[in-house]
């Protein structure tokens, strides 16, 4: 399977010229999945709800959704990226996923991260995974990273791949998803942003190094932090339903649910 990232840096507000970029970096690639940034057709940044409004788009029917599938279709592709949803009065940072053969379906971002619980609602659904045919891919948006067990929710669900679309300004990711593929024994594709976005008095800047991770922890492709790049690699990813550690132990065999119940409880 031939698995990757597009890493690039989205001007906020222009997604006609977001989606021309795409589009020319796609253009001679040859793999089964890109993951895009979070985000990617408008940018980052947003300062007022009116901005969030005027940006969002329904998925599917809308442009940025129709405009990949027409990519996939003509590229024999699956493509996973961030967009700001509208769904009715409400607006969700949410990821789409479109195959070769037209919309698969989408997730909304759990847990959101800073400034984007002032204009966004929390994901109202379970944390999906899809089957592509090539892999079952499970999907998280950036700052699920944060929180273990949006991973591992993923990977009791099947995940052999966890697709992760991110606008990463924290310095710690790109090392905690090593951490997230070892403790679920999956593979990780996070594809983060570059650049800066100053916008109404505020600055965000992206930290790049989007990467590709096996399930042993190992990083099989990382780009730099500040590169416009595509980044493609191959892998087994029937490798990640191997949950054995050693001849005694196997990852999900020996979880002990009982004794987690402190986990889920919400008082």
């Amino acid at each position: 399977m031939k698995v990757g990232f597009i890493q690039f840096n989205p001007r906020f507000g222009e997604a006609d010229r977001n989606l021309e970029t795409l589009e020319r970096l796609v253009e001679a690639v040859d793999a089964d999945l890109l993951v895009l940034p979070e985000l990617f057709n408008t940018g980052y940044l947003f300062v007022n709800a009116d901005e969030v409004g005027a940006l969002s788009e329904e998925i599917p029917g809308g442009k940025t959704t129709e405009f990949l599938i027409r990519l996939a279709r003509r590229k024999g592709i699956h493509l996973l990226g961030g967009l700001a949803e509208r769904d009715g009065d409400r607006f969700y940072n949410s990821a789409v996923l479109v195959s070769p053969g037209g919309y698969t379906g989408k997730y909304r971002k759990v847990h959101l991260f800073f400034e984007e619980t002032l204009w966004f609602t929390p994901g109202d659904g379970e944390f999906p995974v899809f089957d592509i045919g090539s892999c079952r891919l499970g999907v998280m948006i950036c700052f699920d990273w944060y929180f273990p067990e949006a991973a591992r929710v993923l990977a009791l669900k099947g995940a052999q791949v966890i697709g992760h679309p991110a606008n990463l300004v924290l310095p710690y990711c790109q090392e905690a998803m090593k951490t997230r593929c070892l403790e679920n024994r999956v593979f990780a594709v996070t594809c983060n942003r570059t650049g800066t976005e100053n916008r109404d008095g505020k600055s965000l800047t992206y930290t790049g190094k989007s990467q590709v991770v096996n399930f042993r922890s190992e990083v099989l492709l990382r780009a730099g932090e500040a590169e416009e790049t595509v980044g493609i690699v191959a892998f087994d990813p029937a490798q990640a339903l191997d949950k054995a550690i050693n001849l005694h132990n196997d990852l999900f065999r020996d979880r002990r649910p009982s004794f987690y119940g402190e986990i889920v409880k919400t008082g």
